[in-house]
């Protein structure tokens, strides 16, 4: 049975309503899926908030040199991560030293980020924001930009009632709309929901027979993740010597540990771990049957051998490959305002 959470009881019309008017927005968990970790009550969804949220992720505005958007990093056709270069990029040119995680279903995260910095979805984008190699600015400065601009007191009080522009409700808009990034549909989902003339191949059958069978543990279905870190064996790099979360946590313990990723739509978020040095699947699962390298520190659950043929390794993509959500990242609810921008401008 499907489950709705219902998060308000308003109704009205999508743009341009009063504070009480305001349209409920709601938020689906899929059929089989855990319940959310994040807390609702504390951020009610209307439709009005998602909009805003969605205006400020695509809008450079919140970068010193007004060129970099959460989008930049982001992009909804690659599953909300970038593919053209391993590491971030930022403005005037500035190269970050992580790989660009992908933003879905974060309503089951608790900790963002590689290495688990960031404890609430809330306060995520503080991160982005002041990091000199990517946004290098400050929520005061962007607090003042918005307040300025022709488009956003509008937006505020349609999301919030009234024009004003604080860091809270800043924060709280954008997590509207990532909140609602949701992958769900790709192949594997409509097979587990049975729907008619929905099926695996042989071979992709057999590559999920495999995946349960070595994978399970850290990619957890049907979020393909756990949540949690782990050292997966990667040698660490020899130039930027990130050691991921003991970073935060200052335990040795948690040495080369970094967050599981989710395998949705893994066909489209290469480049892969977090320092993007794999391009291909085939590297990612030749690194985990032939490359793991030992240590005190690697994950339990890596310490016996992963041994794959050449056929299994290739019906494990097979597997991987029905991951991909491609209503997903074609939703143009997720995509570009180009209709409020549009309208800023002959403002």
């Amino acid at each position: 049975m499907k489950k709705w959470l219902f998060i308000i009881l308003l109704t009205g019309a999508f743009v341009g309503l009063s504070f009480t008017n305001r349209k409920v927005a709601f938020f689906r968990v899929p059929e089989g899926w855990p319940a959310p970790t994040y807390n609702f009550n504390n951020n009610k969804l209307t439709r009005e908030g998602v909009l805003l949220g969605r205006a400020l992720f695509y809008d450079p505005i919140l970068s010193a040199d007004s060129t970099i958007s959460c989008a930049s990093c982001h992009l909804q056709y690659t599953a909300f991560t970038h593919v053209d270069h391993n590491l971030s990029h930022g403005i005037y040119g500035r190269i970050g030293t992580r790989n660009s995680p992908v933003l879905s279903n974060l309503a089951w995260s608790r900790l963002l980020m590689w290495d688990g910095a960031v404890n609430h979805l809330d306060v995520q984008p503080l991160a982005p924001i002041a990091n000199k190699d990517e946004m290098d600015f400050s929520l005061d400065s962007s607090l003042i930009r918005l307040r300025r601009s022709a488009l956003y007191p509008s937006l505020f009080r349609q999301a919030f009632g009234d024009t004003s522009i604080t860091g809270e409700r800043f924060l709280k808009s954008l997590s509207m709309f990532m909140l609602t990034i949701v992958s769900s549909n790709s192949r594997y989902d409509q097979v587990m929901r049975h729907e008619k003339g929905v099926e695996f191949s042989q071979q992709e059958q057999n590559g999920l027979r495999l995946f349960r069978q070595h994978c399970e543990s850290c990619h957890k279905e049907p979020l393909f993740t756990t949540g949690g870190f782990a050292n997966n064996g990667l040698p660490v790099d020899t130039l930027l010597r990130d050691h991921g979360r003991m970073r935060v946590t200052g335990k040795r313990s948690d040495s080369l540990h970094f967050k599981i990723p989710s395998l949705r739509n893994i066909e489209f978020s290469f480049p892969y771990m977090h320092d993007g040095r794999f391009d291909r699947l085939q590297q990612v699962i030749e690194h985990y049957t032939s490359g793991i390298r030992n240590s005190v520190v690697l994950s339990p659950e890596l310490r016996e051998p992963i041994v794959l043929s050449a056929n299994e390794k290739v019906d494990m993509i097979a597997f991987l490959l029905t991951l991909t959500d491609k209503g997903f990242l074609y939703d143009t609810s997720f995509s570009y305002p180009r209709f409020l921008f549009m309208r800023q401008t002959k403002e």
